[in-house]
C-alpha cells in the first residue's frame, strides 16, 4: 500500500513538472527551425527523422456533395463560414495568397483553437502572435523607409501621415519586398515576415491534417480515432519534426487534454458524423489550396526551411 501511494506521488510529481515545463516552452509551439538550436543550454542535440509532406501537395478536387455554409453558428466564437469566405478570399489573385484574408482566416483558426481548452491556449496566443506581427510589418516598413512619426495606435506603433502602405499586400509581395531589402537570413533566425509566415505555414498544415482525420469513417471494427489521436498524428507530420525533443513530449499532455469528437462536430454546427463529414471536407478543400499556393511561392525562393 506504501509502495503503491508513493508511485501515485511520483506520477503527480511528473505530471506537474511537465506541465510547468510545457507552459514554459509554450512560446516554442511555432517551430523555431530544424535543428539550428542544438547545443544550446537547454536543448539536446539529435538526430531527427523528418516526415516531410510533399512540396506542394494536390489540390483536391472540391466535394461535389458538400451543403453550403450560409449561416453563422449560434452560441460560439469559431464560425466555419466565416473562415471558408476569408480562405477563398485570399485565393482572388489566381498566383498569389492575399494577406489581410488569410490573417483573417487565422484569426478564425486561432478561434477553433482557444475553443479547445486551456491546454491548446497555452499555444495559441503564440500563434497570435505571429499574426500581429506580420500585420504589423507594413507599417514598420512604412515608418523605417520615411522616418515619419504621427499619432500612436492601439498597437504601440505610430501611423505616419499620407503614406500608401503597399509592401505586404500579399505573401509574394512579401517574400520580394523582403528580399530586396535584404531582411531575410537564411543562416540565423530574424523576425521577418517571411519566417514568421513559414510558422504560420506549417501550423496551417497541422490543422488540415487534423481536420482531414476528423472528416474520416470509421475502422474496420467500427471505431473512429480520437482527436487526441488525431492531433498526434498531424503533429508527428506537420510541426514534429521542428521541435525539439523536450516541446514533442510535452505536446503529449496537449493531446489528452482534446475534447471528444461530439464536441469537434458541434464546433462546425453539426449533430453527426454523417452531417460532418461533408462540411469538414468543404473546409479541408479551401485549406489546402491556400496551403499550396503558400507552399509554391516559399518553395519558389527556397524558404521552406528557414531557421
Amino acid at each position: 500500500m506504501v509502495l503503491l501511494k508513493r508511485m501515485t506521488v511520483l506520477r503527480l510529481l511528473l505530471l506537474a513538472a511537465m506541465l510547468s515545463l510545457l507552459v514554459f516552452l509554450s512560446s516554442l509551439w511555432l517551430p523555431q527551425g530544424g535543428l539550428s538550436g542544438c547545443g544550446s543550454s537547454w536543448q539536446p542535440c539529435l538526430t531527427l527523422h523528418r516526415q516531410t509532406p510533399p512540396l506542394v501537395p494536390e489540390e483536391e478536387a472540391e466535394p461535389a456533395l458538400a451543403p453550403p455554409l450560409t449561416q453563422d453558428c449560434p452560441g460560439q466564437s469559431f464560425q466555419a463560414r466565416r473562415l471558408l469566405r476569408y480562405l477563398k478570399s485570399s485565393l482572388e489573385n489566381a498566383d498569389d495568397v492575399l494577406l489581410e484574408p488569410y490573417l483573417q482566416s487565422w484569426d478564425q483558426l486561432l478561434k477553433f483553437m482557444e475553443s479547445l481548452g486551456t491546454m491548446v491556449g497555452f499555444f495559441s496566443h503564440k500563434v497570435k502572435e505571429k499574426v500581429v506581427l506580420i500585420r504589423e510589418l507594413p507599417l514598420k516598413h512604412s515608418l523605417e523607409a520615411h522616418g515619419k512619426r504621427g499619432a500612436a495606435d492601439s498597437s504601440g506603433l505610430r501611423t505616419p501621415a499620407s503614406i500608401k502602405v503597399s509592401a505586404n499586400l500579399s505573401v509574394r509581395s512579401m517574400v520580394e519586398a523582403e528580399l530586396k531589402a535584404g531582411e531575410v537570413n537564411f543562416s540565423r533566425r530574424t523576425d521577418s515576415g517571411c519566417r514568421t509566415l513559414l510558422r504560420l505555414h506549417r501550423s496551417l498544415l497541422w490543422l488540415k491534417l487534423l481536420l482531414e482525420g476528423l472528416a474520416e469513417g470509421p475502422d474496420a471494427d467500427g471505431q473512429y480515432k480520437t482527436p487526441g489521436e488525431l492531433s498526434r498524428a498531424a503533429y508527428m507530420v506537420a510541426l514534429a519534426p521542428h521541435h525539439p525533443w523536450v516541446l514533442r513530449q510535452a505536446a503529449e499532455f496537449v493531446f489528452l487534454a482534446l475534447p471528444d469528437r461530439r464536441y469537434f462536430l458541434q464546433l462546425v454546427c453539426v449533430r453527426s458524423q454523417r452531417e460532418a463529414t461533408p462540411v469538414l471536407r468543404t473546409i479541408i478543400h479551401a485549406l489546402a489550396l491556400v496551403h499550396a499556393q503558400t507552399q509554391r511561392i516559399l518553395s519558389e525562393h527556397d524558404m521552406l526551411e528557414l531557421p
